[in-house]
């Protein structure tokens, strides 16, 4: 087990980094908080002593030429471990004497470990350099090996909680996790977009009760920051100006859809939002990613985010906990980074108590969306909840 060189962020925020690697040679990295585990007077000593074979991947990604999007093809995730019971919960800590999890200790703060069944696996290795290769021989038809990385993001050992229900000072704990992760898969040759995400609840999938996020590592800008890019990149060029600054600063002047202001960020409901709850957080300075914030920011950035997620869960009477996608957009790494800018959106597919927003025929055939609300309701509503 070893520990790297702490971050001047991490020290400032309380926070300890301690590495070690599960049985298969997968990387699993401690974020503590807690007191003798935050300053080093203690230590994690457990090992994972689990017999595992070596994580084996078929990810490989093919060019849709109709829409200039690159689809990811991951057969081996069909076998990935499916709403287990909650006493064999892979993300609860070991327990003395019981079976073992995918962390082995006690009790953790906030863990971080890549994932078994990963959609996205063989970033900084050779595996990066490969390039391209017509499929059946067809110049029409590419394929590619699927190259970045996939992290599982633990938020507390605490199987019932939930992210909103964590102290400010773990959710912390989690923003400087997403920065430090951000920063080191940033650096692995292969990966252009690092993209930092949160599924909760049955209805929107989610297969492990958990509270837990992911991280994604892409071979290149995801179809979403790359539709965000050329928007960006025609404003610049109309404007000299950076696109998403100024809609932040416009909704800032309309004040209609904001719900959540600090000294260093703002949430507001965007002005063309598709789901039936939706808001974004973005804060006022131009930062790229996660990894860029200032101790300031961060530290905002916990109080308001959690306070967000308490809102969302009080935003329907009778649901105690909204399923929702809660999505870091940072600029990509490398060509474009000028034209990104760090923010948030989370957003639910329930429209009402037991009632489900269906992606049907034109918002899933044609990509035209339609939402059964305006955003100055759903702003109205997220206001009125306020802690």
């Amino acid at each position: 087990m070893t520990t790297r060189d702490q971050s001047p962020s991490l020290a400032s925020a309380g926070v300890r980094r301690t590495e070690t690697e599960l049985a298969d040679g997968r990387e699993l990295v401690y974020y503590d908080d807690s007191p003798g585990y935050a300053d080093g007077s203690r230590t994690r000593e457990l090992v994972d002593g689990r017999d595992l074979p070596p994580v084996a991947t078929t990810s490989t990604m093919r060019y849709d030429v109709l829409t200039g999007e690159w689809v990811a093809l991951a057969a081996h995730r069909m076998d990935r471990t499916y709403k287990p019971p909650a006493d064999q919960c892979p993300l609860c800590p070991t327990p003395a004497g019981g079976p073992p999890t995918e962390i082995p200790a006690d009790d953790y703060d906030v863990a971080v470990f890549g994932n078994r069944f990963p959609s996205y696996a063989g970033a900084g290795t050779a595996l990066a350099q490969d390039g391209p290769a017509a499929l059946d021989g067809e110049e029409l038809f590419v394929e590619r090996p699927a190259v970045g990385a996939c992290e599982v993001v633990v938020f507390t050992s605490d199987h019932t909680a939930s992210l909103a229900s964590q102290p400010v000072s773990r959710v912390r704990t989690v923003v400087e996790a997403w920065a430090d992760r951000t920063a080191q898969l940033s650096a692995l040759a292969g990966v252009k977009h690092v993209f930092p995400f949160e599924n909760r609840g049955e209805e929107i999938g989610v297969t492990l009760a958990h509270p837990h996020g992911q991280i994604y590592a892409y071979p290149e800008p995801a179809p979403r920051l790359a539709a965000q890019l050329r928007q960006a990149a025609a404003h610049r060029d109309a404007t000299g100006r950076s696109l998403l600054a100024d809609v932040v600063a416009a909704e800032r002047r309309a004040g209609t859809r904001v719900v959540l202001s600090g000294e260093r960020w703002t949430a507001f409901v965007p002005v063309a939002a598709r789901w039936p709850v939706e808001a974004q957080l973005a804060p006022h300075r131009d930062v790229a990613d996660l990894a860029d914030l200032d101790e300031g920011e961060r530290a905002e950035l916990a109080v308001l985010y959690r306070e967000l997620l308490r809102r969302l869960d009080r935003y329907f009477d009778g649901v105690d906990r909204l399923p929702y996608i809660s999505a870091w957009h940072q600029a990509p790494v490398g060509e474009g980074r000028e034209l990104g800018r760090l923010h948030l959106q989370v957003f639910s597919i329930l429209r009402a108590p037991g009632r489900l927003k269906y992606l049907a025929g034109s918002e899933s055939g044609a990509g035209a969306w339609v939402n059964d609300t305006t955003p100055e309701r759903i702003a109205e509503r997220l206001r009125a909840v306020a802690s």
